[in-house]
């Protein structure tokens, strides 16, 4: 099995060690991971919570677990101002893979409340969505769109259900058909089966982007601590076994076709 996305303390937010979560990856059965610590570039004005380099390569550059494969990658936060410092980040050095994640919108981040300050899901849903369109428009440089419905991951979602396909089918479609144009990926993130009641995005999203001539499809935890690592992943492999006949990994930016 495979977690293509893993945030350590390297990451900003992370609560593991490098070599703790690897570890337990490795006794969980997974074949393949690839650590994908955050840079975000959150605000106009400059703010940033980018992992510092030299952490990074201490970090991963030599780890080694025998039999599990470890790939060094990063969760880029896409953003509409962002995208010549993402480019300049990014070719500081070398990654295997790069999820593009919409975290942050005009109105901050919808994990916060004040993101649904006045909202209806709806209406939250729409404004997120809104804004990963205009991110995927403008970014080219990351292999993968990551957790599409985030949005509906937050506690203080009013629904309290996850985000649905055809609500929001229009501007789905319009998202997707950029992703196929610019051979882009879609992530299925498994933490939202727990915290959304459905993969990050559902079913619905990936069979459409599958109808759509989709071919890129990868799953990650989004684990942040060990107890994370891997979690719901073979619940996620039989859907793509089911929508897409296999699941990729990258290595050097390129993916990798594993068949189901």
């Amino acid at each position: 099995m495979y977690d293509f996305h893993l945030h350590t303390t390297v990451s900003f937010d992370g609560i593991s060690d490098a070599a703790a979560m690897a570890e337990v990856a490795s006794c969980r059965g997974l074949r393949e991971i690839c650590f994908t610590d955050h840079a975000d570039f959150l605000y106009e004005k400059g703010e940033t919570q980018l992992y510092d380099l030299r952490e990074y390569a201490h970090a991963y550059d030599h780890l080694e677990i025998p039999g599990l494969v470890i790939r060094r990658g990063t969760e880029l936060g896409l953003t509409v101002w962002s995208v010549e410092e993402s480019k300049k980040f990014l070719a500081m050095r070398p990654y295997d893979f790069v999820i593009g994640s919409v975290h942050y919108t005009e109105f901050g981040d919808p994990y916060y409340p004040a993101f649904w300050d006045g909202r209806s899901g709806k209406e939250a849903f729409l404004c997120y969505l809104t804004k990963v369109l205009n991110c995927v428009r403008i970014h080219d440089d990351f292999d993968v769109l990551g957790h599409l419905t985030y949005v509906c991951k937050s506690v203080h979602n009013p629904t309290h259900e996850p985000v649905k396909y055809e609500d929001f089918r229009e501007i789905t479609d319009e998202i997707l058909r950029i992703l196929v144009a610019k051979g882009k990926g879609m992530e299925i993130n498994t933490s939202g089966v727990d915290k959304a009641g459905a993969m990050l995005p559902s079913a619905e999203f990936l069979r459409r982007f599958r109808e759509l001539g989709g071919e890129i499809v990868t799953v990650g935890s989004d684990a942040h601590d060990v107890s994370r690592v891997g979690q719901y992943v073979d619940d996620a492999i039989e859907l793509l076994r089911d929508i897409f006949g296999y699941v990729c990994t990258f290595e050097g930016r390129k993916p990798i076709f594993h068949k189901l």
